[in-house]
């Protein structure tokens, strides 16, 4: 083969290498943009049905929030004897039990929505316990000194709660 010949055979080879190749990026190029486009409109569809779902997790949490409030708690968990460590227990034993309740609500949600729910839920606990440390002698007293206590400054539920109406506004 001469040299006029390679170049020939390149001449023609040429244009069809360019054309393969300029064709086999836009084929792989629309491949791709209908793969996104499937990808869309499947998570949109389930975005349909999961939507629903997540709203009422975050609402079931919202309403968790205001019930260990310690103000609607103490005011809705009567004391049954003057024991304050009855009492303790028993408004222990509500949050736990409401949390509890909930728990299944959590793989609706984000992981560090769900982990600043439970730090609230453990603050208020510990709110309760610190408040029960006092020398006060009936559950009365206690009551009145956890809500003493929480006067001040603003409880871990509405700090929780304010994070959760963060995050479903995130949602939409």
């Amino acid at each position: 083969m001469t040299s006029e010949q390679v170049f020939q055979l390149f001449a023609y080879l040429l244009p069809s290498v360019v054309t393969g190749a300029i064709a086999f990026y836009f084929f792989r190029m629309h491949t791709n943009n209908e793969e996104g486009r499937r990808r869309f409109l499947l998570h949109k569809d389930s975005q349909k049905d999961t939507l629903p779902i997540r709203l009422q997790a975050y609402e079931r949490m919202c309403l968790f929030l205001e019930r260990i409030a310690i103000p609607s708690l103490v005011v809705r968990v009567t004391p049954k004897s003057q024991d304050k460590g009855t009492y303790e227990s028993l408004l222990i034993k509500s949050i736990e039990t409401e949390f509890d309740h909930n728990l299944s609500q959590q793989i609706y949600m984000t992981d560090e929505c769900w982990n600043i729910i439970k730090a609230a839920k453990s603050a208020t606990i510990q709110m309760i316990r610190k408040a029960s440390m006092s020398e006060t002698e009936s559950a009365d007293k206690l009551r009145e000194d956890i809500l003493n206590e929480t006067m001040d400054k603003s409880s871990p539920s509405a700090t929780a709660l304010t994070f959760v109406k963060r995050e479903i506004g995130d949602l939409w």
